[in-house]
């Protein structure tokens, strides 16, 4: 497994170090539908991902987010973001990311969250741990919400019909804050890391959170859905990663959410005066 795990590494530096070279140039965006944006460092970090995987690893399976990937009946199966914040990348806000997951027969096995411009490559291996380079990384203390600092995100598709407003709002006024940086892989990592002790988001999609998942669970925290089920990969509808202290303290306030019980009401809009 070693050897997937430093093969994931290399091929994530060598794709970090080319969106690097696109992102100094300000490279212009097309829409994919109305709101989905993609890139040219989009296209050609997958296009280096997959080159790079099918050269040493040709059996295997890929899912990728542009391409959509390539089939197999191997066992194997890698999940590849090859720009995790395009939209940041796009307008020059320097937070993105390559992330590259390994599944193994339905369960998680490697995984790799690399930010090219601060050169920090989060990584984790089932049963070995997660890793900040050559740090080994455990979840925060934080044992309840009003210690902690949360992270959200929200969906480019159909964000009119987004609900999570809703849990931003009261996820702000019982911790010390939300952030909503705009890559869900980095925010995960960021949980394993201990700089942020929970995250939560609606349909993320496979690409974006595989290694995530990963890195979260082998440092020490805690993945489910937002009411507590066990997380599938493929099908659920949302995700809560935390650090374990919060987990059922933030399930019990989703769940009030979800059914329009609120800790602290909506403000009312006023004009100023």
């Amino acid at each position: 497994m070693e050897s997937y795990l430093e093969a994931a590494q290399q091929i994530a530096r060598e794709a970090g170090a080319l969106l690097v070279t696109f992102f100094h140039r300000r490279i212009g965006y097309n829409l994919k539908g109305d709101f989905d944006l993609v890139t040219e460092a989009d296209l050609a970090s997958e296009k280096l991902v997959m080159e790079r995987l099918q050269a040493r690893f040709p059996s295997h399976a890929i899912v990728a987010e542009e391409s959509g990937g390539r089939e197999s009946v191997s066992e194997y199966r890698w999940y590849i973001d090859p720009l995790d914040g395009t939209t940041n990348f796009a307008h020059g806000f320097p937070v993105f990311c390559v992330s590259m997951g390994l599944e193994r027969s339905g369960q998680m096995i490697a995984g790799v969250i690399y930010d090219p411009l601060r050169e920090e490559m989060f990584s984790a291996e089932r049963g070995a741990g997660a890793w900040l380079n050559n740090r080994r990384l455990h979840v925060s203390r934080a044992a309840c919400l009003k210690d902690a600092l949360a992270a959200t995100g929200f969906p480019n598709r159909k964000r009119h019909k987004s609900i999570n407003v809703h849990f931003y709002h009261q996820m702000a006024m019982a911790t010390h804050g939300v952030r909503r940086a705009g890559s869900a892989a980095l925010d995960l990592a960021y949980v394993a890391a201990g700089r942020l002790d929970l995250f939560w988001e609606f349909g993320l999609r496979p690409w974006d959170m595989a290694a995530g998942l990963l890195m979260v669970e082998e440092a020490g925290g805690r993945c489910t859905d937002m009411l507590g089920a066990p997380h599938s990969l493929l099908t659920a509808p949302h995700l809560l990663a935390d650090n374990s202290l919060v987990h059922e303290e933030t399930l019990r306030l989703f769940r009030d959410i979800f059914e329009g019980r609120y800790a602290v009401p909506l403000p009312e809009v006023k004009t100023a005066v």
